[in-house]
C-alpha cells in the first residue's frame, strides 16, 4: 500500500503544542509557541508552528538541522557571523551545531522539516 501525501498548509481540527522558551534562555519576552506535528518518519518531522514576538537563545546539536518556510511574519537568525532575516515567501536552513538566537519580529507562522542524523 503506498503511503498517503502529506499536506503541510492546513492544521484545521487538530490541537497545537503549546509552550515557551525555557527561562535560561529567554533574551526578550515568553512568547506562546504553537505547533502541529504533521508528519513523523524516522529521523524526519514535519509541521507548522507558530509564535509571538519575542527572543531566546538556540542550540543545535551536531546531527540536527531543519529548514524552515516562513508563512506570514518575520524573524532574525543572530549567529556569530551576524544575522539573517526571513521573512513571508523565504525559506532558509539552521545547520547541524548551530548557535545563536532566535528572534521573532512580527507573529510568525512557518512550515518546518527537521531532521535529526547522527552527529
Amino acid at each position: 500500500m503506498t503511503p498517503a501525501i502529506i499536506l503541510m498548509d492546513s492544521t484545521d481540527g487538530r490541537e497545537p503544542v503549546l509552550d515557551r522558551p525555557r527561562e535560561d534562555r529567554r533574551v526578550q519576552g515568553a512568547p506562546l509557541r504553537r505547533t502541529w506535528t504533521l508528519h513523523e518518519a524516522g529521523p524526519v518531522s514535519a509541521g507548522v508552528w507558530e509564535c509571538e514576538v519575542g527572543r531566546w537563545r538556540i542550540v543545535f546539536p551536531a546531527g540536527r538541522q531543519e529548514y524552515f518556510h516562513v508563512l506570514q511574519g518575520r524573524v532574525r537568525l543572530h549567529g556569530p557571523a551576524g544575522f539573517t532575516e526571513i521573512t513571508r515567501g523565504q525559506g532558509g536552513v539552521i545547520p547541524p551545531g548551530f548557535e545563536g538566537e532566535f528572534e521573532v519580529l512580527e507573529p510568525v507562522r512557518k512550515q518546518f522539516v527537521l531532521v535529526d542524523v547522527a552527529g
